[in-house]
C-alpha cells in the first residue's frame, strides 16, 4: 500500500473510532487503540508491519515529553512540593513495590521484568484522570489538587523510568560515546536554553511569519532530541530537557500551541500502532486472567491512593471517587513496555499481557465512575465539587501589554489578583519581564493560546491591544467561544466603541477620553473657572457625549460616516443649549 493509502487508512480509522469512544465516555485513547485493533493484523489486516509505524509514531511521545517539560513551572512545583513528594511519590513507590512483589511471585524469574512491569503499571492515565476530574468539577478543589500532584509526580518520573529500563537492558555498544560526552551534551543543552533559545525565538518572532515560528518550535524539539540520541541518551530525555528550559519562558504558551497539533496526531498514531500489536488471541484464550489482572490493578492502586489521602480534608466518598479516577493504567505504560521490548528486557508475551490489562483498566474506569454516581444518587447523596476552590489559574487575561495594559497589570499585581498577559512583541515582553510581570509571547486571536493561558478559568478579559483591528479580532474570537465572559476593551475612537458594542462588548475605555477630560478641567481652572464648576462642566460634557454614543449605536445606519456627523452636529447644538441654560440659571 502506498504512503497516501496508509495515511487514508489511519485517518479514516481515527475519525470513526475516536468520536464513538469519546461519545461513550471511554476516552480518545481507547478509540485509537480500537482503531489500531481493527485495521491491524488481528482483524482486517490492512496494515502488515505495525513495528515500522510504531517506530515513526514514537515521535509523538517525544513531543508529549516536551510539553510535559513545558508544564513543569518551577514556581508551581515548589508550591506543590509536599503533595508531589509525599502523596505522589508515595503512590508511585508503594504501587511499584506491591505490583513488583505480585509479578515476582507469579514469574519467579529474576527482578528486571517485575520491576519494569511494576513501574509501568504504577503510572495512571493523565488524559483520563484530568478529563474525569474536570467533568466532575473536582480538579480545582483542594482534593483535586492532591490528585493532580499524583499525576504530576508520575509525569516527572517517566524519564527516570525510561533511563532505568535502558540501564537494565545492559547492552554494551562499542560505538557508544564516552560517559563525559553525554554529560557535555546535557550541559550544552542547558547553556543553549539560557543563552541561545530565547534570543533565537525573539529573532524569529520579529522577522519570521507564523509558519517560521512553528518551524522554530519543531527545530528546537527535534534538534535537542537528536543530540541526546547521538550521545547515547533517549530522544525523550532531550525533548523533556528542552521543555523544562522553556517552562518559565515568555514563549512557553506559544511553543505549546505550535507543538500540540503534531503531538496529538503522532501520539494518536502511536496508540493506533500499539492497538495493531495487541494480541486479541490472548484475551480470547484467557479472559479470566486478563479481567482479573485489570480489576486487581485498579483495586491495588485505588487502595494505596485512598490510604495516602485519607487524612486530607474532604468527605470519604469524594476521596474514594478520586482514588477510583486514578486507579487505571496509563498511556505511559505503553511507552515503557514498548521501549523495554525494543531493548530486549522483556518478552513479547509479557508486553502483550500488560498492554491488554492496561487497556481494559482504562475501559473500566468511566463505567465504574458512572456506576458510583448512580449509586450515590439513589442513596440520596448530593454531589458537590465546587467547594474549597483553590485554582491557581489567572483571574484576568490581558491581551496586549504595552503602556496602556501595564497600568492595569501593575494595579492587579499590587492587589494580589492573578493575571496573565499576552503580547506579540518579543522585545516588549523581555523588557516588561525585568520588572517581574507575568507576560507571555503570542497572538491573543489564537484560541488554543488563550486556553493555554487560562482563559477558561478567567473572570475578565481585558483587550488592551494597540490596534483596534487586532482588538476586534480578539473580541470576536473570545465572544464566539466564551459568550458569558466579561470583556473590557480599549477603543481608539467613537467608531471603535460602536464596533465593540455591535460585537457584544459593552464595557469599553476610550484611551484618550478620560485624559482629555482631565486636561479640559485643568485648563478651565487655570483660565479662572471655579474648581467645582469646572468639574461640573466636564461631567455634563461626559454624560452628553455618552448619550450621543448611545444614539449612534441605536441608529439604523450606525457605521455611516454622514450619519455620525449628523448626530455629532445635533449633539453639539444640544450641548451648547445645556451650557447656555445653565448660565441663565
Amino acid at each position: 500500500m502506498s504512503n497516501l493509502g496508509l495515511a487514508i487508512v489511519f485517518l479514516t480509522a481515527a475519525v470513526i473510532a475516536v468520536p464513538i469512544f469519546t461519545r461513550l465516555k471511554l476516552g480518545s485513547i481507547l478509540g485509537y487503540l480500537a482503531a489500531g485493533i481493527i485495521i491491524g493484523p488481528s482483524v482486517l489486516g490492512l496494515i502488515s508491519d505495525p513495528d515500522q509505524i510504531l517506530h515513526f509514531a514514537e515521535y509523538g511521545v517525544v513531543f508529549l515529553l516536551f510539553i510535559i517539560g513545558l508544564e513543569l513551572d518551577p514556581q508551581k512545583l515548589w508550591r506543590m512540593r509536599n503533595d508531589i513528594l509525599f502523596i505522589g511519590g508515595g503512590q508511585l513507590l508503594l504501587s511499584t513495590v506491591v505490583i513488583f512483589a505480585a509479578v515476582f511471585w507469579l514469574l519467579n524469574d529474576g527482578f528486571k521484568v517485575p520491576l519494569i512491569v511494576g513501574m509501568a503499571l504504577a503510572l495512571s492515565s493523565t488524559a483520563f484522570a484530568i478529563q474525569l476530574m474536570t467533568e466532575k468539577r473536582i480538579l480545582n478543589t483542594d482534593l483535586g489538587q492532591k490528585g493532580f500532584s499524583i499525576l504530576l509526580m508520575q509525569d516527572i518520573a517517566v524519564i527516570p523510568i525510561l533511563l532505568l529500563v535502558e540501564a537494565l537492558a545492559g547492552r554494551s555498544n562499542p560505538d557508544a560515546p564516552a560517559w563525559w560526552v553525554s554529560i557535555a551534551a546535557i550541559v550544552l543543552v542547558l547553556l543553549s536554553g539560557r543563552y541561545f533559545v530565547n534570543p533565537f525565538l525573539r529573532t524569529m518572532s520579529r522577522y519570521g511569519s507564523s509558519e517560521v515560528i512553528t518551524a522554530s518550535a519543531l527545530l528546537i524539539v527535534m534538534a535537542t532530541a537528536l543530540l541526546m540520541h547521538n550521545v547515547g541518551l533517549s530522544m525523550g530525555m532531550g525533548a523533556f530537557t528542552a521543555g523544562i528550559l522553556l517552562a518559565n519562558s515568555s514563549f512557553r504558551h506559544q511553543m505549546e500551541v505550535e507543538i500540540s497539533p503534531f503531538k496529538g496526531l503522532l501520539l494518536g498514531l502511536f496508540f493506533i500502532a500499539v492497538g495493531m500489536k495487541l494480541d486479541l488471541a490472548l484475551l480470547v484464550s484467557d479472559p479470566v486472567v486478563i479481567v482479573s489482572g485489570a480489576i486487581a490493578l485498579m483495586a491495588v492502586k485505588m487502595a494505596i491512593i485512598y490510604l495516602l489521602i485519607r487524612n486530607t480534608t474532604g468527605l470519604r466518598r469524594k476521596k474514594f471517587k478520586l482514588a477510583l479516577m486514578l486507579s487505571q493504567g496509563g498511556e505511559f505504560a505503553f511507552v515503557i513496555m514498548s521501549f523495554a521490548l525494543s531493548q530486549g528486557v522483556i518478552e513479547r508475551d509479557i508486553n502483550n499481557m500488560v498492554t491488554i490489562i492496561v487497556s481494559l483498566s482504562m475501559a473500566l474506569t468511566s463505567p465504574l465512575i458512572l456506576l458510583v454516581d448512580k449509586v450515590l444518587q439513589q442513596s440520596g447523596v448530593v454531589q458537590n465539587y465546587d467547594q474549597e476552590n483553590v485554582s491557581h489559574e489567572p483571574e484576568v487575561i490581558i491581551a496586549g501589554f504595552g503602556r496602556f495594559g501595564q497600568i492595569t497589570g501593575r494595579i492587579l499585581t499590587a492587589n494580589h489578583i492573578r493575571f496573565t498577559a499576552l503580547d506579540y512583541n518579543a522585545e516588549h515582553i523581555e523588557f516588561v519581564r525585568q520588572f517581574g510581570n507575568k507576560v507571555f509571547f503570542g497572538d491573543a486571536t489564537n484560541l488554543k493560546l488563550l486556553k493555554a493561558a487560562g482563559l477558561e478559568h478567567a473572570k475578565v478579559m481585558f483587550i488592551a491591544a494597540d490596534s483596534d483591528k487586532h482588538g476586534f479580532a480578539i473580541a470576536k474570537t473570545v465572544r464566539e467561544h466564551y459568550p458569558n465572559l466579561k470583556i473590557v476593551a480599549r477603543a481608539k475612537s467613537r467608531l471603535s466603541v460602536l464596533k465593540y458594542r455591535e460585537m457584544g462588548v459593552e464595557t469599553t475605555i476610550r484611551e484618550m477620553f478620560d485624559g482629555s477630560l482631565k486636561a479640559a478641567q485643568i485648563v478651565l481652572e487655570e483660565y479662572g473657572v471655579d474648581e467645582g464648576r469646572a468639574e461640573f462642566l466636564v461631567n455634563v460634557f461626559r454624560r452628553h457625549d455618552e448619550e450621543m454614543l448611545e444614539q449612534a449605536y441605536r441608529a439604523n445606519d450606525r457605521y455611516d460616516f454622514n450619519e455620525v456627523l449628523k448626530i455629532n452636529r445635533k449633539g453639539r447644538e444640544e450641548l451648547e443649549s445645556l451650557f447656555n441654560s445653565d448660565k441663565l440659571d
